[in-house]
């Protein structure tokens, strides 16, 4: 329960005490009763001052008629069994009532009864709903699925770009969803579930979406880990009861997103011999895949960004019949997205979207949507009319390398250190072969703890690279550490995250990809391969699959390529060193190069004759 229900619920309780209290007040007021002793209730009747009485078996009640203090009826307690005597002496009508106690005792026992269940009952339900019950214990195995229309959705293909080859895979889909007889004319049957597989945010959720609002069919809406909750069985009933209500609106879809979080495998990173809630639920999806017919209009769509931890029973034929690579895209697709997400910002005529799909590489469609949005946000808090490229450039700026810190001020000696550290990495980046061409050169602080930073913007898509590109990306990587040496003659530690990513990418030319000559075509790297090259590690592997002795000589081969690597950056700044110079002035004088200039600055630029071609 957050504050504000608390606090609702004390007004509540406070209010319920006040009426009570001013009911009484009212009632008390109304009737004017008044308690005397009995002793004064004998004078009353010795005066003739009482009309009529009742009595009970407790008390004796009396209205006055007439009274100076306006009291209309009067009760004594019963101490005398004789009074009847009194009241036929001095001519008094009386009635005598059994007074039943039952209602008064039930009341007395279930009121509070009722009040405790009430405050229990609203306690528990909050409780419910905090955990994601749906507020009551009822609705505990009801699938929570959200139900869209073809309205609803509001996606078509036309809205997801970037995707053409998973378009067409899911266009199957959607033909089968509006004529299965023109599909099963031959024996044949659509799969009865498509897996979409891709890094996160390429648009597998809007791909399913799309195909629900193409197809007009009602579609099931839900997340993997909503299955799973803290009673056992919770998991299992959900997911019958969502093939149960997907059945009754056939043709429908139904999209389970990630689904990693429920049909992770049973025999990794489970207790061994355990028989969780996860895998009940996981064995229940699996029964209700076989147990339903594709020809009647029901089809599961499903998305993961981490496909090499599904259960393989998941993944055979007959039930996730066919995966689909939702990839990041490619220069076209950025372009295509781009342009989508374009029509609801106002361009100036300057923005060319292929060339900010070329400043774009490795970026997902969720990131491009974000850029756009970023964009029209620097345009807007400039009360400019239009989004122009300039505002795009800078979008792309802060997404890569942060937020600049204009408050961040550095004293004169590390701004010296910093503008040639910067410039050493754009100098050897432009000197050496198959690197990618520099952008831009700044010394403005960025993000959490860049004090400066080099732009490089690939030309092309690349998938392939070789040993003597990976060698030349690494002695970029340390030509900031051998400017400050060049230049300083001391180090210092602005080059660790750049040291780092060297490191990295020497020990996976080693181990990875068998690029040295003594340890040969081999893999030693002991972590499995993830989805699209991401490392997957399992820190209970065993033991290692070569000797220390083998491990030395990896250690050895790292060490070589870095200090080879460096010495190839210390050779090409040394040979350019009046270049060097002439740019970190310019540096530290407009504190940002842009490419048109750092080429007029670098055309006299050598290549050192031993760089790797």
């Amino acid at each position: 329960m957050n504050k504000q229900t608390q606090i609702n619920f004390g007004y509540l309780l406070l209010a319920m005490i006040a009426i009570f209290f001013i009911q009484q007040w009212l009632l008390s007021s109304m009737t004017e009763t008044q308690t005397v002793p009995f002793s004064q209730f004998e004078q009353y009747l010795k005066e003739g001052k009482i009309d009529e009485v009742v009595i009970t078996e407790d008390y004796i009640t009396g209205k006055l008629k007439e009274s100076e203090d306006r009291l209309k009826v009067i009760v004594a307690a019963r101490v005398d069994p004789s009074l009847i005597d009194f009241l036929d002496q001095y001519g008094v009508t009386y009635t005598r009532v059994i007074k039943s106690h039952f209602l008064e005792t039930a009341l007395s026992w279930l009121a509070p009864t009722l009040i405790f269940f009430g405050i229990w009952l609203f306690f528990v339900r909050r409780m419910a709903e905090k955990q994601g019950l749906g507020g009551g214990f009822v609705s505990i195995g009801k699938s929570r699925a959200k139900v869209f229309v073809e309205k609803d959705t509001g996606v078509s293909f036309d809205d997801v770009a970037g995707v053409d080859e998973a378009k067409l895979e899911l266009q199957e889909v959607v033909e089968f969803l509006q004529n299965p007889q023109r599909w099963g004319r031959l024996g044949a049957r659509i799969p009865k579930g498509v897996l979409l597989v891709g890094p996160p945010g390429t648009g597998k959720t809007l791909l399913a979406k799309a195909v629900a609002g193409e197809a007009g069919v009602p579609f099931f809406s839900i997340s993997g880990s909503e299955f799973v909750e803290m009673f056992v069985g919770v998991g299992a009933a959900r997911v019958r009861d969502l093939f149960e209500q997907a059945r009754k609106h056939a043709p429908a879809i139904i999209f389970i997103d990630e689904l990693d979080a429920l049909g992770r495998s049973r025999t990794a990173g489970g207790p061994i011999g355990g028989h969780d809630e996860r895998e009940q639920t996981l064995n229940q999806l699996l029964v209700e895949m076989d147990g339903f017919d594709p020809s009647s209009g029901l089809v599961i769509l499903a998305a993961t960004n981490r496909p090499e931890i599904l259960d393989p029973a998941l993944l055979r034929a007959g039930r996730f019949d066919r995966q689909v690579l939702v990839d990041r895209p490619d220069k076209p697709g950025r372009e295509a997205i781009l342009r989508v997400h374009m029509k609801r910002i106002r361009l100036q005529d300057d923005v060319d979207a292929e060339k900010i799909a070329a400043l774009t590489t490795g970026f997902s469609g969720a990131d491009l949507e974000n850029l756009v949005n970023e964009a029209a946000l620097l345009a807007t808090r400039e009360n400019a009319d239009a989004v122009s490229m300039t505002h795009f450039t800078r979008a792309i700026e802060r997404l890569i390398a942060g937020l600049e810190k204009k408050n961040r001020v550095l004293g004169e000696k590390e701004r010296r250190v910093v503008a040639y550290h910067e410039m050493g990495h754009a100098l050897v980046a432009m000197a050496l072969p198959g690197t990618d061409p520099v952008h831009k050169v700044s010394i403005i602080p960025r993000g959490i703890g860049a004090l400066g930073y080099t732009i490089q913007r690939p030309t092309e898509d690349r998938y392939l690279m070789t040993r003597e590109e990976l060698q030349n990306k690494i002695s970029v990587l340390l030509g900031g550490r051998a400017a400050e040496q060049l230049v300083f003659g001391h180090l210092s530690t602005g080059a660790a995250d750049d040291l780092a990513k060297a490191t990295d990418m020497a020990r996976d030319m080693v181990m990875r990809y068998g690029m040295d000559e003594d340890l040969g075509f081999v893999v030693y790297d002991e972590s499995q391969p993830g989805f699209l090259g991401k490392q997957q590690d399992f820190p209970f592997s065993g033991k290692p699959r070569f000797s220390e002795e083998t491990a030395r000589k990896i250690d050895d081969a790292v060490r070589n390529i870095i200090n080879r690597q460096f010495d190839l950056a210390m050779q090409t700044l040394r040979e350019n060193r009046d270049i060097l110079e002439r740019c970190a002035q310019e540096l530290l004088r407009s504190e940002t190069l842009e490419e048109d200039q750092l080429k007029a600055l670098t055309r006299e630029l050598k290549m050192p004759d031993n760089a790797p071609a």
